[in-house]
């Protein structure tokens, strides 16, 4: 890739499309969340997508190719060249970071608040750093993304995003306290962080 915009923009829709095929890969489902309660993240979770993959990337193109697409946002900051290629290096480790927990948590995953089939709380691997590393994962290669971009677009994107996966982690975690067995996930979330390795575990209620 010639910029590293252009290199940040491939590595997000490749990251969304393997994440898409790999979905086959889940077991049964035996009870999910409701709909209702699912929506209050899904809305903003989708709305930090749009607005950090879609109208920001706009933001790497040329002028004349954002004039023609209707949409100019103004730059908050521009991003030197060598710390943009850091950025895009960011980005990928993100992405590789949500794959390593996408791979360790296996069958078990779901794009939702579900219980799989023989579902258990896996502590190992990436969910010896944090409870979510798939979020963080997302969420570094997001902040290193609105770094790069340096747009409002970007920025809100990510906020969007960081809202939504923390609403996302509370409800779930609630959901598998009441699903599993309780004692079991306070005493793993009382050793290990939400979305911030290396930080002091905390249990939820």
């Amino acid at each position: 890739m010639r910029t590293p915009h252009a290199f940040v923009f491939a590595a997000w829709i490749a990251w969304v499309l393997s994440w898409m095929v790999a979905a086959v890969w889940s077991r049964r489902t035996v009870r999910h969340a409701g709909f209702g309660l699912q929506s209050l993240y899904r809305i903003p979770e989708t709305l930090g997508f749009v607005l950090l993959i879609g109208i920001a990337q706009v933001q790497g193109l040329p002028r004349a190719a954002r004039h023609a697409t209707g949409i100019y946002l103004n730059h908050l900051w521009r991003t030197p060249a060598s710390i943009a290629w850091l950025c895009a290096t960011l980005v990928v480790a993100g992405f590789l970071f949500t794959w390593w927990a996408r791979l360790y948590l296996g069958p078990l995953w779901s794009s939702s608040i579900t219980r799989k089939r023989d579902h258990r709380v896996v502590d190992t691997g990436p969910y010896r750093l944090v409870r979510h590393p798939i979020y963080t994962g997302i969420l570094v290669s997001a902040a290193a993304t609105t770094i790069l971009n340096g747009t409002a677009a970007a920025l809100a994107g990510t906020l969007l995003l960081l809202f939504a996966f923390y609403l996302k982690a509370r409800q779930e975690e609630r959901f598998l306290r009441a699903e599993l067995d309780a004692g079991t996930y306070d005493a793993y979330a009382g050793r290990t962080p939400m979305l911030i390795p290396f930080t002091a575990g905390h249990r939820r209620d």
